[in-house]
């Protein structure tokens, strides 16, 4: 069972956005930089698979700047056996579209059973990609997946997906794309043994020309601002508590409109 696995670096949740005084871009001194977290459950999902099968191999193939092969030695110190790293200076802030069209460059010179992305990217919020990786490829494609089982014949797979409401189950033939959602599974964290392979195991350069792909944006942003700060709150104080709930269901009603 060999995987594809499409990783993003993206900024930590908990590192402090700060907008360039022009709006051209964001701060990127001093961010400190992870795999996306939806991304995770995809390299452990596709560690599984491998186990489970007793072969294979899981390829971990990544788009970015020379700081994304930290996030790449990171997926290979869980247990994934090689990388890809497109690393071309045209394709630095490239837009879904042109993600995809180098993702499925790359593939197409690998083979594979199954490919998994990360349902969306926390930086950007697109969660375009994984569809659109499958449309240029001319496979089937199951998002938001929180279950899947793999025929033994390796020919199918039987996948749970999130719906709103409820849950969804999709029989899908392989190979095909897979966009993983929490509760997918729980990943696993490197161990030392683990970090000591990931420096000896390969990762390919490669540029946008070496797979034959002119970059075309299709998608530009125009400014960034920071979202506008929220208003201090009010407090109901010295009042008796049926009094104060009248005055604060009252203002939930007519000025914050939610009731």
């Amino acid at each position: 069972m060999k995987s594809l696995v499409c990783l993003k670096q993206v900024p930590d949740t908990e590192t402090q956005i700060k907008v360039k005084p022009d709006g051209t871009g964001i701060v990127t001194d001093g961010i400190k930089y992870v795999i996306n977290p939806y991304d995770e459950f995809s390299v452990e999902e596709a560690l599984r698979l491998k186990e489970k099968f007793k072969a294979g191999e899981v390829v971990i193939l990544t788009v970015g700047p020379d700081r994304c092969t930290e996030a790449i030695r990171t997926a290979l110190a869980m247990g994934a056996d090689r990388g890809i790293h497109v690393n071309d200076e045209s394709l630095n802030d490239a837009d879904p579209y042109s993600i995809a069209q180098v993702l499925a460059a790359a593939a197409s010179q690998e083979g594979y059973d199954l490919i998994f992305c990360g349902h969306r990217a926390i930086d950007d919020d697109f969660g375009e990609v994984g569809a659109m990786l499958a449309e240029l490829l001319q496979l089937p494609q199951v998002t938001l997946v929180t279950k899947l089982e793999i025929a033994d014949d390796t020919q199918s797979a039987v996948v749970e997906r999130d719906v709103e409401g409820g849950k969804e189950v999709i029989e899908v033939p392989l190979p095909c794309v897979l966009t993983s959602q929490k509760g997918l599974n729980e990943p696993r964290y490197a161990s030392l043994p683990g970090i000591m392979k990931a420096k000896k195991k390969k990762i390919d350069k490669k540029t946008a020309a070496d797979l034959g792909i002119t970059s075309e944006r299709k998608l530009a942003p125009t400014e960034y601002t920071m979202p506008p700060e929220r208003k201090a709150g009010k407090k109901y104080e010295d009042m008796e508590p049926a009094e104060a709930a009248k005055i604060v269901v009252e203002a939930l009603r007519s000025e914050a409109k939610v009731i």
